[in-house]
């Protein structure tokens, strides 16, 4: 039986075709998903899932080094921006117009998980990256100064040992 605490089979698939920079969405309920992307589709009655809950989930096997937000959810859902805010203190926070992250970041992403969020704004756009500790912990090997942060935290910073501090929601 497998170790880790994802157990979709679907969502395990979509973590492990992740490569550097590419681009995973926590989507809630009613975000547009284009047909051409990848659809993990977790969602089972309102707010179940919920986005924290997955982002928790996702983060335990998924290293990720920038994470983007719309503008509108830091506006008008600030309770979850801050969440969100707090969960990713240790990478790069941005904010989007939403239409804007569904106009050219959905089409790009390698996969879209649909929650059962109920969330207005609570699309979480994770753009993935390597676990700094680990990749540049070989003798010889000069660790730029954009990771060097990074591979100082090493692995106590996150869920997933990317360097990333974060805290569990639900």
């Amino acid at each position: 039986m497998k170790r880790g605490r994802i157990l979709n089979y679907e969502l395990n698939q979509a973590i492990a075709s992740m490569g550097h920079y590419d681009l995973m969405i926590i989507a809630d309920a009613g975000f547009p998903i284009p047909y051409s992307v990848k659809r993990v589709d977790l969602a089972l009655e309102r707010d179940v899932p919920g986005i924290l809950q997955v982002l928790d989930l996702v983060s335990s096997d998924l290293v990720y080094e920038r994470v983007v937000v719309a503008e509108e959810q830091k506006l008008y859902n600030p309770c979850l921006f801050k969440k969100i805010q707090e969960y990713c203190a240790g990478c790069v926070l941005e904010t989007w117009p939403a239409i804007r992250i569904v106009e050219e970041l959905a089409p790009k992403a390698k996969a879209v998980v649909r929650t059962g969020a109920f969330d207005p704004w609570g699309n979480v756009c994770l753009f993935s990256g390597v676990d700094a500790a680990r990749w540049f912990d070989k003798e010889g090997v000069i660790v730029p100064d954009f990771y060097a942060e990074r591979v100082r935290r090493g692995a106590a910073g996150a869920p997933g040992a990317s360097g990333v501090s974060g805290a569990t929601g639900g």
